[in-house]
């Protein structure tokens, strides 16, 4: 099971400070994890700005010119937020017995280790 998913809402543990220009303190939600690469894509930090060659749609409307978009960050460089303390912790997993329609099933869950309160 993956420590960190698509959906989570993620802290900046490392880089420069806020005041300095960087991303560390900034929380987003992950849009898209790059296992292959160790990386995930999350909204609001890491932007970047990208020359993009202009060109005409079928309708004769102009697309390209400068556009920001947000770069992958390493995902040691990311924390899971607890969702009770709002801070950022680490992610553990343990098994949970779910009983659906009476019949007992153990279920793998993450949790946050600081407060213990499911992910």
């Amino acid at each position: 099971m993956a420590k960190i998913k698509k959906g989570d809402l993620v802290q900046v543990i490392s880089g420069p400070s806020q005041a300095r220009g960087g991303d560390r303190g900034k929380q987003g939600r992950v849009i898209e994890v790059l296992v292959d690469q160790n990386r995930v894509v999350v909204e609001g930090v890491n932007y970047v700005t990208k020359h993009v060659r202009v060109g005409q749609t079928q309708r004769g409307t102009k697309t390209g010119g400068i556009e920001t978009h947000e770069a992958p960050i390493h995902v040691s460089n990311v924390a899971v937020v607890d969702p009770k303390t709002k801070k950022p912790t680490r992610v553990g997993h343990r098994e949970e017995t779910v009983e659906k329609d009476g019949v007992k099933k153990t279920v793998r869950v993450r949790y946050a280790k600081k407060s213990g309160e499911k992910l």
